[in-house]
């Protein structure tokens, strides 16, 4: 005789009865690593994963430690071409990394189609602004625009509790909420990417390698026996394989180079360039100016297509005006705030003053910055913490 499936009702008090339990249940609990009230096998997090030793560790330790985890990996840019591109993320044989170092970890994986949300907000966006005589960070632009908007609502759809990256930076919570800090080792501080972070961004987000050092990663990859153990880490921008933007922004705005003046600060025609693509502020060699003291890129004017050079000292600023502003301080400041600014992401961060504007904010620095290129951003901190950042729009001279 086959047996009928068993089908339980359970009323309304029952459930109200079964929830206020499961409640009570997790108050009694410890917060678990990840600042979560239950135990980490109910908590789901998904990883993005991107081929390369720090998210394969991330990976590897949630598993350790018992957490429900799923990986993600994006195919950001077409696979044909980047089967053929090593050192970059999200290329062909980095997928092929994550899967296998999924499969070794016994967790799910996916690879999710991003190309066309890739190319319209984050390469078109790179192409655009060299062409407008500034120099992009496409790797905030992902991070805004993909990472941290698309990837974060699928693992919102897959139930996940957070998503884990393999970032350099830290997280931490008051009675304010959660807070973006500077990595521990701060030879890999990633927090000047992270600035256009946002605060409920920040809410589901968790970085796990935030308090260790490259070294610390490495041993556990080695640990772990991970297949990228010794991968080497990205040196380029993930599209542009062997540093080569120029090729890009040509494949992508064919005609983009168009010959121009060279000229001094103080308006002298010096020579001819093959295009403002080809240079960015600060920059030294490859101007292809003979004189008799080194000659800097100061200014790129897109307008007149003229790219502006001068003496070391012509690259010194002593104010910024940003656009689209990202706050995630404890308030926002009603007056001039005094905070440490970075402009680069190799440069360590000096004394300024910050003042938010209807459009933005105006920076000014105590004793002056050189070298500031308009499309690059600029980071405000109070010690380890990123109160805030956004896009140079504007430099003014000391």
């Amino acid at each position: 005789m086959r047996s009928l499936p068993i089908r339980l009702y359970i009323g309304p008090m029952s459930m109200r009865a079964g929830q206020a339990a499961a409640r009570e249940e997790s108050a009694r609990l410890e917060p678990n690593s990840l600042g979560f009230q239950k135990a980490p096998a109910d908590t789901r997090v998904v990883v993005a994963m991107s081929g390369g030793v720090d998210s394969s560790v991330v990976a590897a330790v949630l598993k350790r430690e018992g957490y429900d985890v799923v990986g993600i990996t994006l195919q950001l840019y077409d696979h044909g071409a980047a089967v053929k591109t090593a050192g970059s993320c999200c290329a062909g044989q980095d997928i092929h990394d994550a899967r296998r170092v999924s499969e070794a970890l016994d967790i799910p994986h996916y690879v999710l189609d991003y190309e066309s949300r890739f190319r319209d907000s984050v390469m078109e966006d790179f192409a655009q602004t060299y062409l407008a005589g500034a120099t992009p960070i496409p790797c905030v632009r992902c991070n805004q625009r993909v990472k941290f908007q698309d990837l974060l609502a699928t693992a919102r759809q897959l139930g996940a509790d957070c998503l884990a990256t393999g970032h350099y930076v830290r997280r931490a919570e008051d009675e304010q909420g959660p807070r973006l800090l500077a990595g521990a080792d701060r030879s890999r501080d990633q927090s000047y990417f992270l600035f256009a972070t946002t605060r409920e961004q920040l809410d589901f987000l968790r970085f796990p390698l935030g308090g260790m050092s490259k070294d610390e990663t490495r041993a556990l990859a080695g640990e772990f026996n991970l297949r990228v153990a010794d991968k080497p880490d990205s040196q380029d921008i993930c599209f542009v394989p062997e540093g080569r933007y120029v090729d890009v922004i040509r494949k992508l705005r064919p005609g983009a180079a168009v010959p121009g003046d060279i000229v001094s600060v103080d308006g002298t025609v010096l020579g001819r360039h093959e295009g403002i693509i080809h240079f960015t502020v600060g920059q030294r060699r490859g101007i292809g100016i003979a004189a008799a003291e080194p000659l800097y890129v100061v200014k790129l004017d897109a307008d007149r297509n003229r790219v502006i050079v001068g003496p070391r000292e012509a690259l010194a600023i002593r104010s910024l005006r940003l656009k689209e502003v990202n706050w995630i301080g404890p308030e926002v400041p009603a007056e001039g705030l005094p905070v440490s600014a970075r402009v680069r992401s190799t440069r360590p961060p000096v004394p300024a003053t910050v003042w938010l504007t209807a459009d933005g904010a105006r920076v000014v620095f105590q004793d002056g910055e050189e070298g500031v290129a308009p499309g690059q951003a600029c980071v405000f901190y109070d010690g380890d913490r990123v109160l805030g950042g956004g896009w140079i729009a504007e430099t003014n001279p000391v």
